[in-house]
């Protein structure tokens, strides 16, 4: 057997695989884009399969496509969404811009796979990429379609459960920590006392407000351009053909999918996706942070803050024996800055949006769906090898709380603020505690200084010093 076979599209003749159930100008794109090595993932191959097989169903159902060709096409594009055929999909990200070389990639394999079924010979176009597979749509319109359609299913499935289990691990831990007691901390100083319980409480709901954020984004993503086709006119579509296929897209998914309310819109800007990476850049802030505070409060264990320790992950030093490193927090702060740069690329690519057509589609999907699968895993191991084994250090944050100086806050309510002031600077010089200070000159009769001196008085509205 041959190992090729000639094939045509309008450039002329080109050898193929002979194997390969793409064509021509797969082929073409092949030898055009050999720049990474990058493919476009699995959900994005998996989403252009079932927009093919919707499309062949719908212009079926509309009469404008043959019934045993549109059967043939939708059972090859449900193998692509499937993956049985992933070994098809063979190009680069970086490629041209609008994606026209995957489309197409895809509505070769489609019809040769179609052809097969049907007993035909590969590369025989009876079924034919564009006129059959193709017929409706324009890469200017499926590419958005499937770049939205993946990016939804990537944050429900891959990003939305991960920060579910966070956010419990961190509302249980507040729950478990609330009658821990210690010294709260702005402008990295100490401050009046807060319990470990409201800290963790405050994480679990950054983790909430993520949520949401994310969930939200079902309403922009899930505006589609298909039936836009090349410039958003529509052009060459039947006017029926949009609305129908994205109803079978939205069963087929289970999203709230629909049609764009503007199709230049949608096709000659990336807004949404832009709004979608600015979501997930703000998740992994809100995660940064509380990656970063749990390692901080970790740090020690002897020499540092110390306030609560982690479970441990794996030894920590080639040279320091039984060093413990807090790595599955640095492993996540280091997802958090990967989606950083993602959203910067999501965002540049924005830009390479020109009159009636965004250029820069493939890398803005690969760097979005990139990094929302990157972060859901890097958040479910922080959660379980890390945020569900933490335990806290109850005398080690009592003693922090006694020897602050900001438990004098509240004797300012009773005492002023300069007298008060005077007690932490002498505190402060002669290394003796507020209570100790304040007992040496008597400031206050003894039950009433213990009343204001109660950390745990000093954790909730008012606190001690307050005459309510």
């Amino acid at each position: 057997m041959a190992d090729h076979r000639n094939e045509l599209d309008s450039m002329g003749e080109m050898k193929v695989p002979a194997r390969a159930y793409y064509g021509a100008q797969t082929q073409r794109a092949v030898l055009n884009f050999p720049v990474s090595g990058i493919r476009f993932p699995r959900r994005f191959i998996a989403v252009l399969g079932l927009i093919k097989a919707a499309a062949a169903e719908t212009n079926a159902e509309l009469g404008l496509l043959d019934a045993g060709i549109a059967a043939a096409i939708s059972r090859a594009a449900r193998e692509v969404a499937a993956g049985t055929l992933d070994e098809q999909f063979v190009l680069d990200i970086f490629q041209t811009g609008s994606g026209t070389s995957t489309n197409m990639n895809a509505n070769e394999v489609i019809a040769n796979r179609a052809i097969e079924i049907s007993g035909g010979a590969i590369g025989s176009k009876n079924i034919h990429p564009n006129d059959h597979v193709n017929l409706g749509q324009s890469s200017n319109d499926v590419i958005p379609t499937a770049m939205h359609i993946a990016a939804l299913q990537a944050l429900e499935a891959d990003l939305l459960p991960p920060l579910g289990r966070l956010r419990d691990a961190l509302a249980a831990k507040a729950a478990e920590f609330d009658d821990v007691v210690k010294i709260g901390r702005t402008h990295l100083q100490d401050a009046t006392p807060v319990r470990l319980g409201q800290e963790f409480g405050g994480y679990a709901s950054q983790v909430e407000h993520g949520i949401r954020r994310i969930a939200s984004l079902s309403v922009s993503l899930g505006e589609l351009a298909l039936g836009g086709t090349a410039v958003g006119t529509g052009i060459n579509t039947d006017p029926r053909f949009a609305a129908r296929t994205i109803a079978r897209l939205a069963a087929a998914t289970g999203l709230p999918l629909r049609e764009a309310e503007n199709h230049f819109e949608a096709q000659a800007a990336k807004d949404a996706m832009v709004e979608a990476s600015g979501a997930l850049r703000t998740v992994a802030t809100s995660l940064w942070k509380i990656a970063d505070d749990i390692r901080w409060l970790a740090s020690g264990p002897r020499c540092g803050i110390g306030e609560i320790s982690l479970p441990p992950a794996q030894l920590g030093s080639s040279i320091m024996p039984g060093k413990v490193n807090p790595v599955m927090a640095e492993a996540l702060l280091q997802a958090c800055a990967q989606v950083h740069g993602a959203d910067a690329v999501v965002v540049a690519a924005a830009h390479g949006s020109n009159f009636e057509l965004n250029v820069m589609m493939p890398v803005m999907a690969h760097n979005f769906l990139q990094a929302v699968g990157i972060l859901g895993r890097a958040v479910d191991l922080f959660a379980s090898r890390c945020v569900e084994g933490i335990e806290a250090d109850r005398a080690r944050c009592a003693e922090f709380v006694e020897r602050s100086l900001a438990l004098v806050t509240p004797l300012a309510l009773r005492i002023g603020y300069d007298r008060a002031a005077e007690i932490a600077k002498e505190a402060a010089e002669t290394g003796k505690t507020i209570r100790e200070v304040c007992r040496k000159r008597k400031v206050l009769p003894e039950d009433e200084l213990d009343r204001l001196l109660d950390a745990r008085g000093m954790t909730g509205p008012g606190g001690p010093g307050s005459k309510s």
